[in-house]
C-alpha cells in the first residue's frame, strides 16, 4: 500500500500525549489518562487494544518489550519475551526441518504479553486489569472497521490463513478476505480477555490481589490449560510448567549519552543496543554541515548502520544464556574502530567484518529484489501529566502459527527470531529468548524532558528510528515533519526473519528523495532500489516529547500506517 504524504500538524497539549499503531488503540489509552490514570495504565490499556487492532501484526499472546521511566528518574525494562519450552529438542530445526524454522507450533515460545502488561500495571501502574483491557474486550467483541493495511496483509497471507480452519474462521470471516469497512470481529478473543477479567474481580477488592489473579487465568488456568493441550496435540514443546513459571525479566536499560541527551533502550535482548552503537559511528564520523538526505548524509547513516547490525548479527542473543560484550561494543574504542573502517566515498558491499572477536558464517547472497517482509509489530508512546514515559513494541502475527482453537490466542510464534543452528549466538536453546527486533526506545533531552518513540518494521525498526531522532534533534525538525520525511533502509545483513535472507549492498530509498540524490547513491557503490512516496515498509514511527522549554506535550505518528497521536 502507497499513502501519499499526509502533511498532518504536529499534536501538543499541556497534560499528556498518546500515540500509537492504531487510532482506537491511541483512543483507548487516552480515555485512561482522562480518567486518571498514569502513562503505564493508558500504555497496557493501548498495547492490549492493539493486539485485537492490529492481529495481523501483534498477538494478545504475543511479546511485549516494554520502557519505562518514571518521573523521578529511574528506569526499568520488562522484557515481555518469552523462551522457548524447556523440552526443546536443541537440534530439533537441524535434525527434523533441514535447517529451517517450519510453520506451526514449533516456532512457538512461551507467550509474553499477558505477563508483561500485568507486571507493568503491578509494578507502576494505578489501575485494574479489567479497567485496562476494557477497550480490548469492547474492540474484539463488538467490532471495528476493517482497514486498508489489515486487507492487504490478510490478502498477501490468505493461503497460510486458509492452512488452519480456526485461523480462517477470524481472518477470512464467510470464506472471504475482509473488505474494507466492513465489521470485523474476534469472539473468542473477548471472551477469553473476558474470563481473565471474571477471575480478577473474583479475587477481592485488592488490587494486586486481583492482577496476579487475571496472570494465573491465562498462565495457570482454563486457558493455559487449553493453550498446553492444543500445543502438544500438534507436535509442539509448550508445557504447562512453562507456562505456570513464566515471567518477564526485569531487565537493565542500556544508557548511553549524546550531545547532552541520553539515549535508553532495552538491552542485547533485543537489538535496542544497535540502535545506540550506530548512532556514536555516525556521531563519530561527523554529520555537521550535511544536509538532509543528501547522498553524503545517507551513505554516513548507512554505513554506520552496517557496522552496527554487523556486531547484532556477531554478537546479539539472549545475555542470560549468551555472553554479549555489550560494554566493549558501546566503548569509545570499538565506535572508532567501526569509524575507521568506513569509506566515506565507497559503500561495503556487504556485511562489514567483525573486529570484536570471531564472526560467523553468514547465509549466501539474496538474488530477489527485496526480502519478503513480515509485517509485523506496532508501537505505543505515553508522557502523562507527571511526566512519566512509557514505550512498547507489542509484536507477533497470525499467519504462520494456528490459533488456539475456541480462545481466539495466536501463541508467539517469535521462535522464528532463532536461528535454527544453536551454535549461533541467536541459536535455539532450551529455555533460551529469541534475538528480538522490537525495541522500544526513550531519549531523556537535555532540557529533562523525555521523548518515547519507537516503530514496526523488523530490521527496519532502528533504521527508521535514527533517522527521525536526528531529524528532531540535529535538523530541528517538528516531531510530524521529522516522522513524514523520506526514509531509507539497507538490507546489507541477514535478515532476522526466517528465512534469513542476505541482501548484501541492497538499499531501499522512498522515491520522494530526489532521483539525482538516489543516482550519486549508486555511483557509490549502494545497490538502490526504489520504494514508493511513502510506504509502510519504511517503518511508522510514534514519537511522544515532553517539551520542557515550551511546556508543552507533543506528540506526532507515521501516516505510513493507521497510527494516530492525541494530546490535550
Amino acid at each position: 500500500m502507497t499513502l501519499p504524504p499526509a502533511g498532518r500538524p504536529t499534536i501538543s497539549g499541556t497534560r499528556h500525549a498518546i500515540s500509537a499503531g492504531h487510532y482506537l488503540a491511541s483512543a483507548a489509552g487516552f480515555a485512561i489518562l482522562e480518567a486518571g490514570g498514569n502513562a503505564v495504565d493508558a500504555g497496557c490499556a493501548a498495547g492490549l487494544a492493539l493486539g485485537v487492532l492490529q492481529p495481523d501484526l501483534v498477538s494478545v499472546a504475543g511479546v511485549a518489550p516494554i520502557l519505562i521511566r518514571k518521573a523521578d528518574g529511574t528506569v526499568e525494562s520488562i522484557a515481555g519475551l518469552g523462551h522457548w519450552p524447556r523440552a526443546t529438542p536443541p537440534d530439533v530445526f537441524m535434525r527434523e526441518h533441514g535447517g529451517k524454522m517450519p510453520p506451526g507450533v514449533r516456532r512457538m515460545v512461551v507467550p509474553a504479553a499477558p505477563d508483561a502488561w500485568i507486571q507493568a500495571l503491578s509494578r507502576h501502574g494505578t489501575m485494574s486489569f479489567g479497567e485496562v483491557a476494557a477497550a480490548a474486550i469492547r474492540f474484539a467483541g463488538e467490532g471495528y472497521a476493517m482497514y486498508p493495511l489489515l486487507r492487504e496483509s490478510i490478502t498477501a497471507h490468505e493461503a497460510e490463513y486458509r492452512r488452519w480452519a480456526q485461523n480462517a474462521a477470524i481472518f477470512l470471516p464467510g470464506g472471504k478476505v475482509p473488505v474494507i469497512g466492513q465489521k470485523f470481529v474476534q469472539s473468542d478473543l473477548a471472551r477469553s480477555l473476558t474470563y481473565m477479567v471474571d477471575q480478577e474481580r473474583a479475587a477481592g477488592g485488592d488490587r494486586q490481589a486481583g492482577l496476579q489473579a487475571a496472570h494465573d487465568a491465562f498462565y495457570k488456568g482454563d486457558l493455559a490449560r487449553e493453550v498446553v493441550r492444543f500445543v502438544q496435540a500438534e507436535g509442539g514443546f509448550l508445557a504447562a510448567e512453562d507456562m505456570a513459571e513464566y515471567r518477564s525479566r526485569i531487565e537493565p536499560v542500556v544508557a548511553r549519552d549524546w550531545r547532552g541527551h541520553t539515549l535508553l533502550t532495552c538491552g542485547p535482548w533485543c537489538q535496542g543496543p544497535a540502535l545506540a552503537e550506530a548512532l556514536l559511528i555516525v556521531e563519530r564520523l561527523g554529520l555537521d554541515g550535511l544536509a538532509h538526505n543528501s547522498a553524503d548524509y545517507i551513505h554516513r547513516i548507512v554505513e554506520a548502520l552496517k557496522g552496527a547490525l554487523a556486531d547484532r548479527e556477531y554478537h546479539f542473543g539472549d545475555p542470560a544464556m549468551v555472553d554479549v560484550p555489550l560494554e566493549q561494543l558501546l566503548s569509545a574504542g570499538h565506535i572508532a574502530a567501526r569509524a575507521a573502517a568506513i569509506d566515506l566515498a565507497r559503500a561495503h558491499p556487504g556485511l562489514p567484518e567483525a573486529i570484536l572477536g570471531r564472526g560467523n558464517a553468514l547465509p549466501e547472497a539474496c538474488a530477489e529484489d527485496l526480502p519478503k517482509v513480515e509485517a509485523d509489530t506496532s508501537y505505543v508512546a505515553v508522557v502523562d501529566r507527571w511526566g512519566n514515559a512509557f514505550s512498547a513494541t507489542p509484536s507477533d502475527g497470525s499467519w504462520n502459527v494456528p490459533v488456539v482453537p475456541g480462545t481466539g490466542l495466536v501463541i508467539s510464534g517469535r521462535g522464528t527470531q532463532n536461528r535454527p543452528d544453536p551454535s549461533h549466538p541467536a541459536g535455539v536453546a532450551p529455555g533460551k529468548r529469541p534475538r528480538l527486533t522490537p525495541n522500544p526506545a526513550m531519549v531523556v533531552t537535555r532540557e529533562g524532558g523525555v521523548m518515547p518513540f519507537g516503530t514496526p518494521g523488523g530490521d527496519v525498526q532502528i533504521q527508521a528510528m535514527l533517522q527521525v531522532m536526528l531529524n528532531i534533534l540535529h535538523f530541528g525538525m517538528e516531531v510530524q515533519e521529522a516522522i513524514e520525511a523520506p526514509r531509507f533502509a539497507s538490507y546489507s545483513f541477514p535478515s532476522s526473519f526466517a528465512p534469513y535472507e542476505y541482501f548484501p549492498g541492497r538499499l531501499a530509498v522512498e522515491s520522494r528523495i530526489p532521483a539525482e540524490t538516489r543516482a550519486a547513491l549508486a555511483a557509490m557503490g549502494h545497490e538502490v532500489k526504489d520504494w514508493p512516496d511513502m510506504t509502510w515498509l519504511a517503518g511508522s514511527v510514534e514519537v511522544v516529547l515532553d517539551d520542557r522549554e515550551a511546556g508543552l506535550k507533543r506528540a506526532g505518528a507515521d501516516p505510513r500506517r493507521p497510527a494516530y497521536a492525541i494530546a490535550i
